[in-house]
């Protein structure tokens, strides 16, 4: 029932920021996935951008309709968090998320999703929290939402958008209105047949009067590989490679060079997912 509906605020204009941002990295990232006896998933990641080198190591355990995922990283921070599906009735998920020091991070969360309706609240487990809320309403077709966020302790809105959203099979478009208004942006996804895909985003801010244009693709050579290119008004130019060499093991070779100064050098990110 929840699949047939028009989903979370999160969803709307997804295509399109998949197709147009999704696995590009200038970065260096390297994951492993191996799973225990009792099916728990244990994953170890480490990024090293610039000088730095950022890991952590996850754990996930499932248990009918619980899932416990606790991930410590570098910075010496441990995080646990519980998520509950289907509490008490299909489509509703309760989600506890503790980090360890103990921080203003911590947070309870509800989401529903219903064949009209996907909703979202959650709150920080602090003195001062902050309530988040999204909600979006139609169909799968047609789908309008907004997202808001109100600082108890200030007494402050830090975060209102704004959403429409149309769905096809083959095409996705969608209007948002972002930053407390101060940002508008249009996207748009179409899938040209079984393996390519074209999207692109418009992007204005109010404020500044700035407009990035941005136009990707996306091909698949064969089942096991895929290409991406974009590019933007600014001349901000990327391209990657991906290829599954064997089941949900991937590596990623991406690149972006500056077309406007094409004598610095470009930057390329690698990213191999291994998992068993």
């Amino acid at each position: 029932m929840a699949a047939a509906g028009p989903g979370l605020y999160t969803e709307i204009g997804k295509k399109a920021r998949d197709l147009l941002y999704k696995d590009y990295h200038t970065d260096q990232k390297f994951t492993l996935t191996t799973y225990a006896s009792n099916g728990a998933a244990i994953t170890a990641a480490s990024t090293r951008k610039n000088e730095a080198i950022f890991s952590e190591i996850q754990s996930q355990l499932k248990h009918e309709n619980v899932t416990v995922d606790v991930k410590a990283t570098s910075e010496s921070t441990v995080t646990t968090t519980f998520t509950i599906h289907d509490l008490g009735t299909p489509g509703l998920k309760a989600i506890l998320c503790i980090p360890f020091p103990y921080q203003k991070s911590a947070k309870a969360e509800l989401q529903y999703l219903h064949h009209h309706a996907g909703v979202a609240a959650s709150v920080g487990l602090n003195a001062n929290p902050v309530v988040n809320f999204s909600g979006v309403f139609g169909t799968k077709t047609v789908a309008v939402g907004a997202d808001a966020s109100f600082d108890t302790s200030s007494g402050d809105l830090t975060k209102y958008n704004a959403g429409l959203s149309y769905t096809t099979n083959d095409f996705v478009a969608a209007v948002t209105l972002n930053n407390k208004g101060d940002s508008l942006a249009a996207s748009y996804y179409h899938l040209v047949n079984s393996t390519t895909a074209v999207g692109g985003e418009l992007t204005h801010s109010f404020s500044s009067n700035e407009n990035i244009l941005t136009f990707g693709t996306q091909h698949a050579l064969d089942p096991l590989t895929t290409v991406k290119a974009r590019f933007n008004n600014y001349g901000m130019a990327s391209a990657l490679i991906q290829h599954e060499w064997r089941p949900k093991s991937l590596v990623t070779i991406s690149t972006e060079v500056d077309t406007k100064a094409i004598e610095k050098s470009s930057k390329v990110g690698l990213s191999l997912v291994l998992k068993p």
